[in-house]
């Protein structure tokens, strides 16, 4: 029998999608404060990196939530 899409088998590496999501808010993260630090506020490169932490956590969210929708993810975590 053939794999379906809700088999375990078929399903794609959600942790470790998650996981790269957060090592790359965390690493805008901390080139917001090294360039906040360094620039003291004379260039716009923190609020880049900010809103790119903010791009990639609203990214995550809405993967997470397609993910439960699609039943990627069950009701128990």
């Amino acid at each position: 029998m053939p794999a379906g899409l809700h088999s375990p088998a078929a399903r794609p590496p959600l942790k470790i999608v998650v996981l790269i999501f957060i090592v790359l808010i965390l690493g805008s993260l901390g080139s917001a404060l090294y360039f906040m630090v360094k620039d003291k506020g004379a260039s716009t490169r923190t609020a880049k990196a900010l809103t790119w932490r903010v791009a990639f956590s609203i990214t995550l969210f809405i993967l997470l939530m397609l993910a439960y929708h699609f039943g990627f993810i069950t009701g128990k975590l």
